[in-house]
């Protein structure tokens, strides 16, 4: 059987009832019917008011005197009292709800959010859209989650300043919308040649981003690109999700060069490290303190971008290097010529070096 679960406003007391039966009556005041009653006029009064309740009793001299049904009174009186215990529970629902977000949002970037588009003026459903951000049940699923040792592969370095809840709010968020991320199936054995697509659609450098997403789910990766917080000096972010490995970048550096190592960087991730391992993730900072796994992704971007037999290529048989030169050997080797500039500056110290190579994503 159905009921009706809907909780009033505000609940109705049957004294509004007597009061408006007196004013449509030009028979009876309201001293005249507390006579009737057998009452003080303060005692009706207080009925009135809604300070006290209509008793069976009183309902029936309700009757007598103003001809509407005793049972009627008592439903009115009855409805009265359930409407404002729901009021109540709703109010205490309502008052735990805010108690549970206010240490919530001790946790959480809510600005971030907000700006995001997650959050609404519903506490109700932000604390849901919360949890399942952060895949937790409960409050206490959330203050868990930063006791957890989340990143084991990255060391933090002192010249780095990471706000652990921005930090852990990014990477969850990647990890809630990963999850609704479809995509085709993934196979190790592909990576070789989804490198040398890549690498084409760098050296081409137009509509790069869409381009390389529809690469990756091609291949069976999900690609995400989620905005970075404060404090949070993220390049890439590589992971397991379901049975597809996720690249997420920050492109906190709008540049062709960054992009490219940062993808092929984190693809060097899935193919020496996450195979086998699906509970493993890796988190790219900038300027950290290299380690073993790292200096192997590196190696692994920078093989797949300009490989050493090119490289070798380069250092005997094109220097000293200026723009003319550079563009000649990335024309040869279909390389963006940005991304052989970065790898020079890298290990050549060519800094200083003036050039109007355009580094640019596009």
């Amino acid at each position: 059987m159905a009921t009706n679960t809907n909780i009033p406003f505000e609940a109705t007391h049957p004294g509004t009832l007597i009061k408006d039966e007196l004013e449509v009556r030009d028979d009876i005041t309201q001293k005249d019917l507390a006579m009737l009653l057998g009452v003080k006029p303060s005692f009706l009064n207080e009925i009135i008011k809604g300070k006290r309740p209509i008793t069976a009793d009183i309902a029936i001299l309700l009757e007598k005197t103003l001809d509407i049904p005793a049972d009627y009174w008592m439903k009115f009186q009855s409805q009265y009292e359930i409407d404002l215990a729901k009021i109540k529970e709703k109010n205490i629902n309502k008052i735990k709800l805010i108690e549970i977000w206010n240490i919530i949002t001790q946790y959480i970037p809510v600005k971030y959010f907000n700006k995001k588009g997650y959050l609404t003026e519903d506490i109700a459903s932000n604390i849901t859209i919360i949890q399942e951000i952060y895949s937790v049940q409960s409050i206490d699923g959330l203050v868990n989650k930063f006791s957890e040792k989340k990143f084991a592969f990255f060391k933090k370095s002192e010249k780095l300043q990471i706000d652990e809840k921005n930090m852990i709010a990014w990477t969850s968020l990647v990890e809630f919308e990963a999850d609704k991320k479809e995509t085709n199936t993934f196979h190790f054995e592909n990576l070789p040649q989804l490198n040398r697509e890549l690498q084409e659609i760098f050296f081409k450098n137009n509509n790069v981003l869409d381009l390389v997403d529809k690469k990756l789910s091609q291949y069976g990766i999900k690609f995400l690109l989620v905005d970075k917080l404060e404090k949070t000096p993220i390049d890439g972010y590589s992971f397991w999700s379901k049975n597809n490995p996720v690249i997420a970048l920050t492109l906190r550096h709008n540049r062709i060069d960054n992009l490219a190592f940062t993808i092929l960087h984190e693809l060097g991730h899935i193919a020496l490290h996450l195979k086998g391992n699906k509970g493993i993730r890796f988190i790219d900072l900038s300027k950290i303190e290299e380690n073993e796994l790292e200096n192997e992704a590196n190696l692994y971007a920078q093989e797949s971008l300009i490989p050493s037999n090119y490289w070798n290529d380069l250092l005997e048989n094109y220097l000293p290097l200026n723009d003319t030169v550079i563009c000649d050997f990335a024309n040869k080797y279909r390389i963006h010529p940005a991304i052989i500039l970065g790898r020079a500056c890298f290990e050549m110290n060519y800094y200083g070096v003036k050039t109007t190579i355009d580094k640019k994503l596009y």
